[in-house]
């Protein structure tokens, strides 16, 4: 039968005789339960609610009894997502001033550290390495990378075991010394065609670099050069910055899972898709060319060079998979992405350094004649630069090394993420917390480095400094475990192509234009590039004037 509701007043009444003991009777079995809902909110919900009040005021109390880190007032949802700014790594420099060394943000609702100093960067990335060690999820990166690469992966043992294959077969020293023919050979192909270009000066060097850096990455990767994407048409590096640019694209939903849904309003799950689509063709065709060349030489179908070349680095992960050393089942989706890890570091971080490199000897006549006239000193009758001449020239890489104290290619070095709870600096850092340290505004502490702003090659001169992790404030490439393992490849192509550069050419700036009017201006994303492509005006030099010098 329908049950009629029972009016309020008589309810109340009813109650009111069952508080205060008096005689009522029940007129019927809704109005019995009625009652006992109303008993039991009476006498049990106020109880609870005064628990609930009690244990939040608790754990209220118990959360300002930690001592966290400074943080600037947040948002509303967004926390302090909009103090980032368009280069995060200038405007947290200017909140540590502020704030000092180490913040606590928040995005959305994720705690984010940013570290600005030396001391703190030590005890992250030395003393507390292996809690620091992990990376933070990134659905972007995990789409792109597969999921399976050596910079961005998890850490455990996958990680060990995939960082171990890179840095034996690509980028130990023997392994990168082994390689030096081709960066001899790719380096004297830039010259001529600056040489070339030169003629209807101006000349576009951040092209030029750009491409010399994807060449010497192509033939000791992948066996040979890519100039073109495969069925796309597309060029090669135009494929490789639009990845760097992905891996600069901030993502709300990474940390505010229930706005995940504006990436497909704003267009950026439908470029990853687009992006990671064309990527994976272009492995998967790399790949197969490989299996089918070595299926072609083991029928005797190769030529006597191509049995004599070189192994490549696909060559090697190939090799590791058939043969599953120690059990370690090397996926194919793991070779596509270690490929991939090797493109996406070495040839951006590489071109980054020598653009910036070149701006700032541009920018600063006085060094650049200083560093010619040393390269042309012990270079003196060569036509050609060996690294065997390089290894001789300390100015010359105290002048890389100024370039990269001032504009680290990577300014906030690739996340970290805490896997359990931790002092550091005396502050308390929960698990799960991720951690950015500011390597560009360390390399600019005016209490590490004297005229921090200027550019001083002759700081490095007859010092010990490097930027192999060692010296914390000093760190572009990072440090520890997760220090970036390629520093030497990055930086035997460099001074290869800077000793050739400085010593065939002259280089001016456009129009008349003087150090005072060069623009200089960042271009933001993961890596800081020039805005503007470097155009120069570049002079070769004739052997005659070389030797006068």
């Amino acid at each position: 039968m329908p049950i009629h509701p029972i009016p309020v007043v008589e309810t109340i009444h009813r109650v009111d005789c069952f508080v205060h003991k008096r005689s009522f009777r029940f007129s019927s079995p809704e109005e019995q339960v009625m009652l006992l809902l109303l008993q039991t909110l009476f006498y049990y919900v106020p109880p609870l609610l005064f628990s609930i009040f009690f244990l939040f005021k608790w754990l209220s109390t118990a959360k300002t009894k930690r001592n966290l880190p400074p943080s600037p007032p947040k948002l509303p949802i967004i926390g302090n997502l909009h103090q980032l700014g368009v280069f995060p790594h200038r405007s947290l420099r200017s909140l540590a001033q502020q704030y000092g060394p180490l913040i606590l943000l928040h995005f959305g609702s994720k705690p984010v550290l940013f570290v600005s100093s030396a001391d703190a960067a030590r005890e992250i990335m030395k003393t507390h390495d292996l809690i620091f060690s992990n990376r933070p999820k990134s659905s972007i990166l995990r789409r792109v990378f597969y999921d399976k690469d050596v910079a961005f992966t998890p850490y455990g043992e996958y990680w060990r075991q995939v960082k171990s294959i890179c840095v034996l077969n690509l980028l130990s020293n023997r392994r990168v010394q082994s390689f030096h023919r081709v960066r001899e050979e790719e380096t004297a192909l830039l010259i001529e065609k600056i040489k070339h270009a030169a003629s209807s000066s101006p000349v576009d060097l951040s092209e030029m670099i750009v491409s010399l850096t994807n060449d010497v990455v192509c033939r000791v990767a992948l066996g040979r050069k890519y100039s073109r994407i495969s069925k796309s048409g597309r060029k090669f590096k135009d494929l490789l910055r639009d990845i760097g640019e992905l891996m600069g694209e901030f993502n709300l939903g990474d940390y505010i899972l229930w706005l995940a849904w504006l990436n497909q309003i704003n267009g950026l799950n439908a470029r990853v898709e687009k992006i990671a689509k064309e990527l994976d063709e272009f492995l998967e065709g790399v790949i197969e060319d490989h299996i089918d060349s070595k299926k072609k030489e083991s029928n005797g179908g190769g030529s006597g060079d191509q049995d004599k070349k070189q192994q490549d680095f696909v060559d090697v992960l190939l090799e590791i998979q058939r043969e599953n050393t120690d059990g370690f089942l090397l996926q194919r989706d793991s070779i596509k992405a270690l490929i991939l890890d090797m493109f996406a570091a070495g040839t951006d971080t590489t071109f980054t350094a020598l653009e910036w490199t070149m701006t700032e000897l541009l920018k600063h006549p006085k060094a650049m004649n200083e560093l010619q006239h040393e390269v042309r000193v012990i270079a003196r009758g060569k036509l050609e630069i060996t690294e065997d001449d390089v290894e001789k020239m300390q100015y010359l890489k105290a002048v890389i090394k100024e370039s990269i104290r001032l504009h680290p290619p990577t300014p906030l070095l690739v996340p970290r993420e805490s896997t359990q709870d931790v002092k550091v600096m005396g502050y308390d850092i929960a698990a799960g917390t991720q951690v950015f340290i500011n390597a560009w505004a360390i390399a600019r502490d005016p209490l590490l480095w004297k005229d921090a702003e200027d550019f001083r090659p002759e700081r490095f001169l007859n010092k010990s400094i490097d930027f192999k992790g060692h010296d914390f404030k000093f760190i572009p490439f990072g440090a520890g475990r997760r220090g970036c393992p390629g520093i030497q490849f990055t930086t035997s192509v460099n001074e290869l192509a800077l000793a050739n550069l400085v010593h065939k050419f002259d280089f001016a700036l456009p129009d008349g234009a003087t150090e005072e009017d060069f623009d200089i201006t960042e271009a933001p994303g993961i890596s800081v590039h020039k805005k503007y492509p470097l155009l120069v005006v570049a002079t070769p030099c004739s052997l005659v004037s070389v030797l006068a010098t």
